[in-house]
């Protein structure tokens, strides 16, 4: 089973469709499951169950390989009139906020395992020639369970909300904010992760929930799990789980009315996956996720940058409004109006040039302050009165 050719999805479920431990398996193993072959943490490191042998999969195969299998066992303990291929596109689809020039042309066409599979490489793959792997690591790939979550309401009531969905990424959000929050001692590194975390979410563009309002909005037990690990990983950036944050998750296991062994066992889960396969992967606060990213991403920026500078010229020029934004984003702070306004109004650019439909996939708004860190060079004089030419 290759996940980077055609036919992989129904050869997979072939091969795992008579398995009665893994169909049958509780939801509660199930998911710890999911923990020790990383796709909760966002780093797959095999094949969850291990119901096939990792082989040679690359981390991408692992991952798109795992979020069927997760999509698969939740369809097989509430199926739906469609066949499970049908119901996954069709939940896809009923995403519309996820509808962007990236998803357009595939969710036109017939419903398929070879469109299916069409769809899960464009949800999950970020070429590693833009972003780092490190990047495609959690950014993206340790919020794919937000999907499954959504696919298993999808499947219990036959619809799904765009609001579920900005909701459930905005509290998770919230509470990993806090918890960098909590730390005695900050990094530049943590607050450089605050930033990306805010930056990456791919539903929601609004101003994050408040801290009430995050622990309100996980009702499920499930909801509530994932929530903890997610903190548990993010407060595991340093190797340790200091006083302050061990005080912070357990008031949020408390609010969430959560048993104290839960976040012990949780805490003992992340560190024991880090610490199982540290050579392995990049833990979430090294240096290096961090640095390299924004190293790379730089790079990638102004290449974009250069290469479409002209039609940016004149696409800048025909919208008065963003030009005058842009500008004075490098002299002061915009509000959240201002910079909601601006960020939409790029994004309408980015749609019309093809070569920057990167700044659509999921994470792709993380860029967005870069690009704007850049732009200046493209901007007559006369709007940067701080510029001074290189050459």
């Amino acid at each position: 089973m290759n996940p980077s050719a055609s036919g992989w999805i129904k050869k997979l479920l072939k091969e795992i469709s008579t398995d009665e431990t893994f169909l049958n398996r509780p939801l509660e193993s199930f998911y710890q499951n999911l923990k020790l072959c990383g796709f909760i943490y966002g780093s797959n490191v095999r094949i969850v169950n291990d119901i096939i042998p990792k082989n040679d999969l690359t981390d991408e195969e692992l991952c798109k390989a795992n979020l069927i299998l997760t999509f698969f066992y939740f369809y097989k303990k509430n199926p739906s009139k469609e066949k499970f291929i049908d119901s996954v596109i069709s939940f896809y689809s009923a995403i519309t906020i996820s509808k962007t020039s990236i998803f357009e042309a595939i969710l036109g066409k017939k419903k398929s395992a070879a469109l299916l599979e069409d769809l899960i490489e464009k949800r999950i793959h970020i070429d590693y020639n833009i972003f780092t792997k490190n990047f495609n690591y959690f950014i993206t790939n340790a919020l794919l369970f937000v999907d499954v979550l959504a696919y298993q309401k999808f499947l219990e009531t036959g619809t799904i909300s765009e609001a579920y969905l900005q909701k459930m990424e905005s509290a998770i959000e919230t509470i990993v904010i806090e918890v960098f929050e909590s730390k005695l001692q900050k990094t530049q590194y943590d607050n450089s992760l605050t930033k990306l975390f805010k930056d990456s979410r791919r539903y929601s563009n609004s101003e994050r929930l408040d801290y009430g309002d995050a622990i309100a909005t996980l009702k499920t037990s499930l909801e509530k799990q994932y929530t903890i690990d997610i903190a548990c990983m993010a407060s595991w950036t340093d190797k340790t789980v200091d006083q302050s944050e061990n005080v912070f998750l357990t008031q949020f296991c408390s609010h969430l009315d959560v048993e104290p062994s839960v976040l012990t066992k949780s805490i003992l889960d992340i560190d024991k996956f880090y610490s199982s396969n540290d050579n392995r992967i990049v833990t979430l606060g090294s240096k290096n996720f961090v640095q390299s990213f924004y190293d790379n991403s730089s790079k990638m920026v102004i290449k974009l940058i250069r290469r479409n500078s002209k039609r940016l010229v004149k696409e800048l020029r025909e919208s008065k409004e963003l030009l005058v934004l842009l500008t004075q984003s490098t002299q002061r702070d915009l509000t959240s109006e201002e910079q909601k306004k601006m960020q939409e109004q790029l994004m309408d650019i980015f749609k019309s040039i093809p070569s920057l439909a990167i700044f659509m996939l999921p994470g792709g708004a993380v860029l967005l302050p870069l690009f704007i860190k850049f732009i200046p060079r493209l901007l007559p004089s006369a709007f940067d009165d701080n510029r001074i030419d290189d050459e």
